[in-house]
This record gives C-alpha cells, sequence and structure tokens, in this order.
C-alpha cells in the first residue's frame, strides 16, 4: 500500500513543484489584478467539469463497475464513446458560446470586462476533452495498479504554462494570457501522449481495441453493467462537487469583489491544495482499487486494515500540515508569491485567505478516504446526499460572510462545509469503526507531538521575522 502512496506521493509532488514555478511566474509577470482574474476565471470551467466530471464521478464510478463486469473490453468502449461524444458536444457549445459560458462563472463582472475574458474561456475549455481521455486510460492503469504517469503527468501542463510564460513575459498582459491559455491546451495533449505510451507499455492496447472491435457484436451483453453505471454514476457526480462547486461558488462571488480577489483565493487555493493532493488524493487513488476488490469479494476485515494505515498516516500529516499552514500563512506567501508584480499588500491579503483555507485541510483530506469507502461500496446515493448537505452549508456561510470578511470569509464557508460533510461522511462510514481506530496508541503519539510541533513552529515564526517585515 505504502509503496503506491509513496509513488503518487512523489509524483504528485514533482508535479506540484512544477505548478508552484508556474504560479511563481504568473504571479511575478501578471499579479493579482483583473489580467490575471482573466486567465484563472477561464481555467476555472475547464477545471470544475474535470474535477467533478472526468476525475471524480467516472474514476470512481467506473473502477468498481470495471472490476465487476464480465466484459471489461465491452463495457470500458461503451462508457468511453458516450462521454466523450458529451463532452465534445459541451466543448463545441462553449466554443461558439462563450459569453454565456463567462457570464455564469463572473457574474459580477460588468459587460466589458465579461467580452474581454470570454475568448480565454473558449480556448481553455478544449482542455477538457483531451484530460477525459487522460483520465479513463489513467483508470484502466490504477485497474493494473499503475499510478505513476498519471501521477507525474500533470507536470507536463504545469511545464507547458511555464514555457508560454517565459516566452511572453516581455508581451503585454492580455497576450501574456492568451499564451496561457494556448499553453493549457498544449499541456493536455503531452499528458495525452504520457498515457497512451503507458498504456501500450502496460499492454492494455488489445482491451481497447477488442472493446471496439467486438463492441456491435457484445454491446446486449453489458446492458445491465452499463444502466448501473449510470444509475450510479449521476449521484456520484454530486457526491464528488461540493470541494469543486464551493471553489467555483468562491470565484462567482468574488467576482462581486475588489480586484485582485479571485486571484487572493487562487494562490491560496493552490497553496492549500498541496498537502491535500501530496497525502490525501495519494492515498485515496491507491488504497481505491485493493478496498474495491476487498468489499467486492466481502472482505471487510483487510479492507478496515488499509483503511487504519490510510487514515491515521493521513492524520499525522495532515495534522502537522494545518499547523504549519495557518502559523506560517504570512512568511509561505511572502516565500513564493512576493516579487514583479505581486506586491507585500497582495501577500497579506492572501495569507488571510490561506488560513481560513488550512483550517479546512484535516477534514477535507479524511474526507477523500472515507467517502472513497462509500464509493468502494458502491453508496453513491448516501454520498451524493452528503454533498448537498456540505453544499448547502457552504452556500449560506458564503452569503453571511462575504461582506464582513471578503475573500477570506469565501474561503471559510468552504472550510465549514468540509466540517459538514466529514462528519456525514463518517456518520455514514460508521462511528464504531472510527472509534475503534481512535484506541491505539497513536492518539497519545499524535496529541504530544502536535504540542512540540506548535513549540518549534512559534521560534521559527520569531526567528524569520525579520527577514520579512
Amino acid at each position: 500500500m505504502f509503496k503506491s502512496i509513496f509513488t503518487n506521493s512523489f509524483g504528485i509532488l514533482f508535479s506540484r513543484i512544477t505548478g508552484f514555478i508556474r504560479d511563481l511566474f504568473a504571479a511575478s509577470y501578471l499579479g493579482a489584478n483583473i489580467y490575471s482574474d482573466f486567465f484563472f476565471i477561464a481555467f476555472k470551467l475547464p477545471n470544475l467539469f474535470r474535477r467533478i466530471f472526468a476525475e471524480g464521478a467516472l474514476t470512481q464510478t467506473f473502477l468498481p463497475s470495471f472490476t465487476r463486469s464480465k466484459h471489461k473490453a465491452v463495457f470500458a468502449v461503451s462508457i468511453f464513446s458516450l462521454f466523450l461524444s458529451i463532452i465534445i458536444t459541451l466543448s463545441l457549445l462553449i466554443t461558439f458560446f462563450p459569453y454565456t459560458a463567462t457570464k455564469l462563472i463572473a457574474i459580477g463582472f460588468d459587460e466589458q470586462t465579461i467580452q474581454a475574458a470570454a475568448p480565454f474561456v473558449a480556448i481553455n475549455f478544449w482542455y477538457l476533452p483531451l484530460i477525459f481521455i487522460v483520465t479513463f486510460i489513467a483508470s484502466l492503469l490504477q485497474y493494473k495498479h499503475h499510478f505513476a504517469t498519471t501521477a507525474f503527468a500533470t507536470s507536463l501542463l504545469n511545464i507547458s504554462l511555464i514555457t508560454a510564460l517565459l516566452l511572453s513575459k516581455d508581451k503585454e498582459k492580455i497576450e501574456i494570457v492568451y499564451y496561457l491559455s494556448y499553453g493549457v491546451v498544449i499541456g493536455g495533449v503531452l499528458q495525452l501522449i504520457a498515457h497512451l505510451i503507458a498504456l501500450k507499455k502496460m499492454n492494455l492496447c488489445p482491451l481497447v481495441i477488442g472493446g471496439f472491435k467486438y463492441f456491435r457484436k457484445k454491446s446486449t451483453l453489458i446492458h445491465s453493467d452499463t444502466k448501473k453505471f449510470k444509475r450510479e454514476f449521476f449521484p456520484a457526480i454530486w457526491g464528488n462537487s461540493t470541494a469543486q462547486f464551493s471553489a467555483f461558488l468562491d470565484t462567482w462571488l468574488a467576482s462581486f469583489l475588489i480586484s485582485g480577489s479571485i486571484s487572493y483565493l487562487y494562490y491560496s487555493n493552490r497553496i492549500f491544495q498541496l498537502p491535500l493532493a501530496l497525502f490525501a488524493i495519494a492515498t485515496s487513488i491507491a488504497i481505491f482499487p485493493k478496498i474495491s476488490r476487498y468489499l467486492k469479494n466481502s472482505d471487510k476485515q483487510k479492507a478496515h486494515i488499509y483503511m487504519y494505515k490510510g487514515f491515521w498516516f493521513l492524520t499525522y500529516l495532515l495534522t502537522f500540515s494545518t499547523l504549519g499552514g495557518y502559523l506560517l500563512s504570512d512568511e509561505i506567501v511572502w516565500l513564493l508569491f512576493e516579487r514583479g508584480s505581486f506586491t507585500h499588500h497582495d501577500t497579506i491579503e492572501s495569507a488571510k485567505v490561506l488560513q481560513m483555507y488550512i483550517i479546512g485541510l484535516l477534514p477535507f483530506g479524511l474526507n477523500k478516504i472515507f467517502s472513497m469507502w462509500l464509493y468502494a461500496a458502491q453508496r453513491q446515493r448516501t454520498a451524493a446526499k452528503i454533498a448537498t448537505y456540505s453544499l448547502s452549508t457552504n452556500i449560506i456561510f458564503s452569503l453571511l460572510f462575504i461582506s464582513p470578511f471578503g475573500a477570506a470569509g469565501l474561503a471559510l464557508a468552504s472550510t465549514l462545509s468540509g466540517f459538514v460533510s466529514l462528519y456525514l461522511t463518517i456518520k455514514a462510514f460508521g462511528f464504531y469503526h472510527l472509534k475503534n481506530y481512535l484506541k491505539t496508541k497513536h492518539t497519545f503519539i499524535l496529541l504530544i507531538s502536535t504540542i512540540v510541533f506548535v513549540i518549534i513552529l512559534f521560534i521559527f515564526k520569531s526567528f524569520i521575522a525579520q527577514y520579512i517585515h
């Protein structure tokens, strides 16, 4: 298990490092203003669909269904063809009606600003069909317990964007946004090429080719499999959408705030997403195939052994990450972004937002593995209900906090929704199982190590304060 986690973590770490280099250049060349808001708005829409439609719901519903299917090749091709045709149609609609799509994302922008941002939305959206194919191939690779390609592939997108920034550094800011937008699409093409190479190396090409070859002859044999998948997929979309819709809601509401607010949310969320992806997402991806197989074979004892290890692995790492991120928020943002067009004022505002996001790291992270259990057990409807309550919480608190706290209030609302989601997910998982996980020496060790870590952080913070102020 830990080998898979470390493979994912190392790949994600490499991707996140290149991502931070990308953001460093973006902050330096664009800063936090209307032009950076243009790009983050444009990239928000394909990312929203990617996370809730392609990566989240598809992977977590497809893999258990694929594992259980007796005609895997035909089933896989059937699902692939259906969703690719939907995504291509959606991409064409965005291309033809970019103004409408942009207005839906940033309703607080005026007409002139929406017109200026619309072309970037149309260009960026073509990343979605590319990344859908990548996600589909990644699901097949996960079935073969191959995680490295997918973990490292995101760095190709970042490298593409870094190249775009370097090529456009002396140009007008509006031209830099164009370069970045085309860089997103090129990055998607590079990710696809990498996954096609991995598909061939893992000898999965015959499965895909065979699925297309025998699809017409055997399509009736997978009728019940596809019907069950579709029945589970749509609740899974909603169940996976809480964090993504929360981020989308943040952007939507931030468009009513002062210029740069969308960028403060973006830069802070990028930092928040590092430990979340490095630890929580990497762990859930690594143990999901095993948990699915154990639950399929009614071997809950082994499934709980994997969950126990994953739970404590995450609890330690996310607790320390939360403490470090909250207490050193100013220092982290200053170190990463304060240069060029990114001012000290931007650092202060981004740090406030980061603190509110980082409080939710532990609940969002632990929710990844507990919700993963629900999907492995094919309880998508339960996950969908939990998502509804969580998103409702986020909407209520966002409307309450946006006026007094601005962008930081939106981040806090998202965090509170994470706590609600974790509570309800653990309730569905079973509080008695969690009690068994907690009845170990790890609880005492975590308490002592937390106290020691906080003391070390305060000493470190006082030491480096002289270099920042």
